[in-house]
């Protein structure tokens, strides 16, 4: 196997589902940083966060993927992704390990996802314990798409 068909993946949960995303994308992974509330944002946009005197919009990935708001004290954490725009924070509920995975590996999002969420995503990996959902981060940053859920 040669290093092409290799990728490593940042990994983290949403409401329990495992989400990837190429390491290479991440700039970093910080506990939850306060935020100032942006009037008429999406209602994906949680905020925005001061990195060291950059500007940084967060995202709320369960608001983007349909899912239901994060229950009780727990504080999301932010997965800071490079984009041709600039840095965006992804926040998430917990962030998992680093994975290698094969282009073998790698196929279609299944079609039990529905297809607002299937839109978000670039693939899945398929692991001995799990699957491995890739987001695509340019469509998840996209504005205007109709939010359903992920699952019923």
């Amino acid at each position: 196997m040669n290093n092409r068909d290799q990728r490593q993946l940042c990994t983290f949960f949403v409401d329990g589902i495992h989400f990837g995303l190429d390491v290479l994308s991440v700039q970093e992974v910080l506990k939850y940083q306060r935020m100032t509330r942006v009037p008429l944002a999406p209602k994906s946009v949680s905020g925005l966060i001061n990195l060291r005197g950059q500007i940084v919009t967060a995202i709320d990935l369960r608001t983007r993927l349909g899912l239901p708001p994060r229950q009780g004290e727990r504080l999301p954490i932010n997965v800071v992704v490079r984009t041709e725009e600039g840095a965006v924070s992804l926040l998430v509920d917990e962030i998992g390990d680093v994975l290698d995975a094969t282009s073998s590996d790698f196929e279609a999002p299944p079609q039990t996802v529905p297809t607002a969420s299937r839109a978000l995503l670039q693939g899945v990996y398929k692991f001995e314990s799990r699957l491995l959902l890739v987001l695509d981060t340019k469509r998840v940053l996209a504005e205007g798409r109709d939010e359903e859920p992920l699952h019923s």
